[in-house]
This record gives structure tokens, C-alpha cells and sequence, in this order.
């Protein structure tokens, strides 16, 4: 058999293992595998740096699938490349409990970099993992040493180029010379509708063109294998420019009577169309799922590859040890995902009684803390005087060189969120984004896919309610609280004062196992006195008692979040002159008291004390989970008003005489 023979082989044996898989589950998309095998043979086989026994491995090169539906092209090669990834696994496909959901999850098959589906997601998060390795290489490659040198690769679809995602992330990445960040993409002109042309004309190289990328193209995407390898190595010698490499393929080729069309995009071939395409493709093994010895044994030597490669590195790694031990600890660490030690001891403290916005609060904290915790990077929507998130000293993030931790995104909202994600998914820094808390439903869908995938990434919101004033209703969050609360996973934290404030990023850096928001407000808050009141750190358990009832048993509970805290407090007062007993609840994370043990929920909000009033300048869904059938929530039900803060919150009865007033009537109604 010959060279040549051997790759039609092994891209065939991929071929057919995705069209019969996906018949045996009857549901999935056969048209992507089918056309684009040979492009990612050839980048698997002849150019990515991985090791199939240890898929954690730090220095590997990333891939990602940005077109997930295309899933039956990724878990093939896994299997045939020797990651834990069982046949069996594969013949599971899109079932129960199986290691091969119907898109790839990270996190839950060995091998996965991202979790994608989502068109345009995947190619975002690959910026952000391209900026990860510029930023670990910056910071830990020294004369002589180099531990950090890997390209990340992501295969495109005609759906990702087109999302609004994927185009405020690449223009980012051109801006930022990304020269180590490559996408192939499967350019087949076919989409789920019929032809692309019906509603995709533009020419997409000029588009990347103009955004500062190198653009190469390769005519035949179905047989070429030489400039399928001439464009990969050209794309990895370009060092100043990220690289599109436009792959001219067609979608289900070998097809008899799919291919080219989208009818092969995302249903099962059928029986009888699969023997005909094997028959077209010179498949002539009858036996279904079959894989060849040859091709398996050729794919099987990347594990003899990946351990000498990784082997290698791991002994560059040592010398790097010997030269530069403190670096090489710090090295582990960052990558295993720990804190420094130190961490807790550098959170800020603030004066009690001081009015500060909890926006300059956070940004203090967040200043304290990145001192102490060198892998913390990040940045905002063009808003850091707003969001106060800038890092001082922390210098302009440099796509070439890796240095600097202020990372200018622009007004790339949804990209942002993205590019975070995929640094997260690299691994190596903690990454954090900002903007006003309005636009985090531009965020929105890369937020549910980080806490899908469990990434520790840490979101600034400000500007946090009608407190924010005359910019308005379109800039007034009034439902983005409860429907960030709806998101599984999402900790989202309104902290009332500075304190809570300082807490609140310290719970955000030390949760490892998903996203977390800071929900911050424009206008200053008073700064409460925690000598006589309940400690800040109460936070860390979703709600505390901040201030217990006087005289007595409480007989009503008020609950509150962030600014509107200081209205439970003024309104407890006017009610224990009034002779009511009352308990004051700070509640910044509600998602994160819902999972605390019965016995603390029950020590906070005792449901003896059926008498209730939530407090919150938001829509009042969802608050009858915590305030009962007798409570009564106080809230914001409508969009705001062009206005001063102080009239908004006496217009929408988000006033100290209004909590009252709903106390009594909660009282009453016991």
C-alpha cells in the first residue's frame, strides 16, 4: 500500500465510522464529517502537537470544533488517535450517560478542548485561547527556556463565519496579531436551508483580509492533501497575522445523491444511500463501524508521537526547573488552577459609614487582589472608567509579545464573553470581563456555555439598576438579575456595601467550578458597620443575617440585595420604633443559598417568621421562593425612566416609607 493509498484509508475509515455511527443513532450530521476528513487528517496526522495519553498536557497545541454539530468528525479521530475513547463509546453516540453527546462537551470526552454547538462560539473561544498562550508565554518563557510555544487550530463552518460572534472576535484577533492562532474553514456553500447563497454572498477572505489575517486558500478540500499540508505549514510560518485557510469542500462528499446538498447536513444518510457512498468512496468492507488494521496502526502511532514530544518537553521542563525554580512552581500552579496562598490576606477593608459605589469597591479589591494573583487578566467593553476594572500598572495586552493583563475587547460584547471562555478553557489564567450590566444579554450565550462547561470565569456588571439615572430605560437592567438567576450554575452576586463588595471577588477567584457575575452600582452605598452588624464573609453562603431583629423574637424578615439593602435597614428601624421586631437579611447570591443545607436555610429565613418583604430594584419574579405566601415583594415590574436616581427610586416605591407600608401589609396578611 502506498503513502498516498494509506491517507484515502485512514480519511475513509473516519468516513465511514461517522455515517454509520450516525445511522445507528439516527440523528446527526453526516454532510461535515463526510467533506471535511481530509482537511482534519491531515492537521491531526502531519501537524498538531498532542499527546493522546495525556490530554491535559500543557503544552499542546488546542483544537476545536466550532461547527459542534460536526461532532462525528471529532470523536473519530479521538478513538483512532488513542484517546480514552472507546468503539463502544462511539456506538453510543447521542445516547444516555455516553461519552459522545450529540456536540462536543469539555470536561466530559478526554480530548474535547471546548464545549461547542453554538455556530461562531468555538471560533471565538479559540482567540481566547491563542491569547492565553501569548500571555503564559509572556510571562514564563525566559532566555533559553521555552515551556510555552503551541498553536491553537479551530475547523469553521459557513454558520460560524456568519455569526456576529465569530466576526467580533476575529476582527479582535487580527487586531491583536494573533500569529499563532489558525482556522481551517470548511467552506462547502451549503447550509441547513439549501444553498448558502441564499442568504451568504460576501467574500469572507476579504473580510478577514481587512481584519489583519493572512488568507490562504485551498481549491480542493476533498483530495488535495498536498496543499492541504502546503497551507497548514504556511499558516504556521506566519508569525505576525492569525491565519483563515479557506478549504473549498463538499458538504456529504462521496454522496451519490446528498452530496452538495443539504439534505446531508443534518439527518442520517439512510441505509441504502450509505452503501452507495462507500461503494462511491472505494469502501469495499461490508462489516459496519469497520476499521482497518492499516489505518488503525497509522493513526495509533500519534500516541508514540505525543509521548516522545511530550517527553521531550518535559525535559526542557526540568532544565527550565534547575535555571528558574520559583518560576517553574508558579508554572505548575497556574496550570493545576490553585490560588497563591496569600490570596485571602490581600482583600482591601473599608471604613465603615463611608459612602462608596460598589463599582470603585470591586475595582479595589480587584486592584488588591491582582497584585497577589499574577495569572488574573482581563478587561471590558471599552467601559473601564465606568466599570473601574483597569488594572493599575498592568500595562496593554500585547497579541505578539503576551505582555500586559488589560485586554481591550472593544465594543464586543457577546466576543468578550466568548474570548473569556476560551481562555478559561486553556487554562493557565483567570480570566474577567466588564461591562454595564444591561448588555449581558449580548453576553448571554457564551455565559450559559461557561457555566455548561464549568469555566471560572469572573463577569463585571455595573451600573446595576434605575440607580444608574438619566441614561434611562435602555440602559436600566430591570429583569437581567432574575434571568441571569435562571441560568444552572451562574453564581450572581449583588453585593450591598464595599464590603460585601471585597467578598464578592474573593468568592469569584476561589469558585473553580463555574462562572460567577459581580453585579455592581453606579451610585455610592453607605458602608455598613460589621462590628455590630453581620460579618461581610456571610456572603461566601448566599445570604446572612446582617442585623437580628431587637427586643425579641423577629416577627417579620426583610430581604434585600445590593443598594436596596440600605432601605431593609432604614425600614427596620421605623418598624422597631413602631414595636415590630425585625430581621434584616443581606441576600447577594439567592442562586447560592438555595444550595446551602436546610439547617442554615432555616437559620436565616426561620419559616415561623412567615411575615416577609424582599426588597429589590428588579422585577419581583421569582422572590416568592424566599418571601412565601404572605410576603410581599417590593420591586421594579416595568421598564425605568430617563431620570435622577433619587426620583426614579421614590417614583417606582423604592423608598424606606414603601417597605413600610408593604411590612405592614405582609403582617396583616399573617
Amino acid at each position: 500500500m502506498t503513502a498516498a493509498e494509506l491517507d484515502m484509508l485512514c480519511i475513509n475509515t473516519i468516513r465511514t465510522l461517522a455515517i454509520d455511527v450516525i445511522q445507528k443513532a439516527d440523528s446527526g450530521h453526516p454532510g461535515l464529517p463526510l467533506g471535511a476528513a481530509p482537511m482534519a487528517y491531515v492537521l491531526w496526522q502531519k501537524h498538531l502537537k498532542h499527546c493522546p495519553t495525556a490530554p491535559h498536557w500543557a503544552d499542546r497545541d488546542r483544537f476545536v470544533l466550532s461547527a459542534g454539530h460536526g461532532s462525528m468528525l471529532l470523536y473519530p479521530l479521538l478513538h483512532l488517535t488513542g484517546y480514552a475513547l472507546s468503539k463502544d463509546d462511539l456506538l453510543q453516540f447521542r445516547q444516555w450517560g455516553s461519552k459522545t453527546p450529540g456536540h462536543p462537551e469539555f470536561g466530559h470526552t478526554p480530548g474535547v478542548e471546548a464545549t461547542t454547538g453554538p455556530l461562531g462560539q468555538g471560533h471565538a473561544n479559540a482567540v481566547g485561547m491563542a491569547i492565553a498562550e501569548r500571555a503564559l508565554a509572556a510571562r514564563f518563557n525566559q532566555p533559553g527556556h521555552t515551556v510555552v510555544d503551541h498553536h491553537t487550530y479551530c475547523l469553521v463552518g459557513d454558520g460560524c463565519v456568519m455569526e456576529g460572534v465569530a466576526m467580533e472576535a476575529a476582527s479582535l484577533a487580527g487586531h491583536l496579531k494573533l500569529g499563532k492562532l489558525i482556522c481551517l474553514y470548511d467552506s462547502n456553500d451549503v447550509t441547513l436551508d439549501g444553498p448558502a447563497k441564499l442568504s451568504f454572498t460576501e467574500d469572507v477572505g476579504q473580510r478577514y483580509e481587512s481584519w489583519g489575517w493572512q488568507v490562504l486558500r485551498v481549491a480542493d478540500g476533498n483530495t488535495d492533501l498536498a496543499a492541504l499540508d502546503a497551507a497548514i505549514t504556511a499558516a504556521k510560518a506566519e508569525t505576525g497575522k492569525p491565519t483563515l485557510i479557506i478549504v473549498k469542500t463538499t458538504i456529504g462528499y462521496g454522496s451519490p445523491n446528498k452530496a452538495g446538498k443539504s439534505s446531508s447536513h443534518g439527518s442520517p444518510l439512510g441505509n441504502d444511500e450509505i452503501a452507495l457512498t462507500k461503494k462511491a468512496l472505494g469502501w469495499t468492507h461490508e462489516e459496519k463501524f469497520f476499521i482497518p488494521e492499516a489505518a488503525l496502526g497509522h493513526f495509533r502511532m500519534a500516541v508514540t508521537h505525543g509521548e516522545a514530544t511530550k517527553a521531550g518537553w518535559r525535559q526542557r521542563f526540568e532544565a527550565y526547573r534547575a535555571a528558574h525554580p520559583a518560576l517553574a512552581l508558579e508554572f505548575e500552579r497556574v496550570m493545576r488552577g490553585d490560588l497563591p496562598l496569600n490570596m485571602p490576606a490581600a482583600m482591601p477593608t473599608f471604613p465603615a459609614g463611608t459612602g462608596v459605589e460598589t463599582r470603585t469597591a470591586a475595582g479595589i479589591a480587584l486592584n488588591a487582589f491582582a497584585k497577589v494573583v499574577p495569572e488574573l487578566i482581563g478587561g471590558d467593553a471599552d467601559l473601564s472608567g465606568s466599570t473601574k476594572t483597569s488594572l493599575k500598572d498592568g500595562g496593554s495586552f500585547d497579541g505578539q509579545t503576551g505582555a500586559g493583563r488589560n485586554l481591550h475587547f472593544g465594543v464586543r460584547e457577546h466576543a468578550m464573553a466568548a474570548i473569556a471562555n476560551g481562555m478559561a478553557y486553556h487554562g493557565g489564567v483567570r480570566p474577567f470581563t466588564a461591562t454595564f450590566f444591561c448588555f449581558v444579554d449580548y453576553m448571554r450565550p457564551a455565559v450559559r456555555l461557561a457555566a455548561l462547561s464549568h469555566l471560572p470565569v469572573i463577569h463585571v456588571w455595573t451600573h446595576d439598576s434605575i440607580g444608574l439615572g438619566e441614561d434611562g430605560p435602555t440602559h436600566q437592567p430591570v429583569e437581567h438579575l432574575m434571568a441571569c438567576r435562571t441560568i444552572p450554575n451562574l453564581c450572581t452576586v449583588r453585593p450591598a456595601d464595599a464590603a460585601e463588595a471585597a467578598e464578592a471577588w474573593r468568592f469569584a477567584l476561589e469558585r473553580q467550578k463555574g462562572p460567577t457575575g459581580l453585579v455592581l452600582s453606579r451610585q455610592k452605598l453607605p458602608v455598613f458597620d460589621r462590628t455590630t452588624l453581620g460579618a461581610a464573609s456571610g456572603l461566601h453562603r448566599g445570604a446572612y443575617v446582617l442585623a437580628e431583629a431587637n427586643g425579641g423574637a423577629a416577627k417579620l424578615i426583610i430581604i434585600a440585595t445590593g443598594s436596596e439593602v440600605q432601605l431593609a435597614m432604614g425600614a427596620k428601624d421605623e418598624l422597631e420604633k413602631a414595636g415590630v421586631p425585625t430581621r434584616v437579611v443581606s441576600m447577594p447570591c439567592m442562586e447560592l443559598f438555595g444550595h446551602q443545607d436546610a439547617a442554615y436555610r432555616e437559620s436565616v429565613l426561620p419559616k415561623v417568621v412567615k411575615a416577609r418583604v424582599s426588597v429589590e430594584a428588579g422585577v419581583t419574579h421569582g422572590w416568592e421562593k424566599w418571601i412565601g405566601d404572605h410576603g410581599v415583594a417590593v420591586g421594579v415590574d416595568t421598564f425605568g425612566a430617563s431620570a435622577p436616581d433619587k426620583a426614579l427610586f421614590e417614583h417606582y416605591g423604592m423608598t424606606v416609607a414603601n417597605v413600610v407600608a408593604q411590612a405592614h401589609k405582609s403582617l396583616s396578611a399573617v
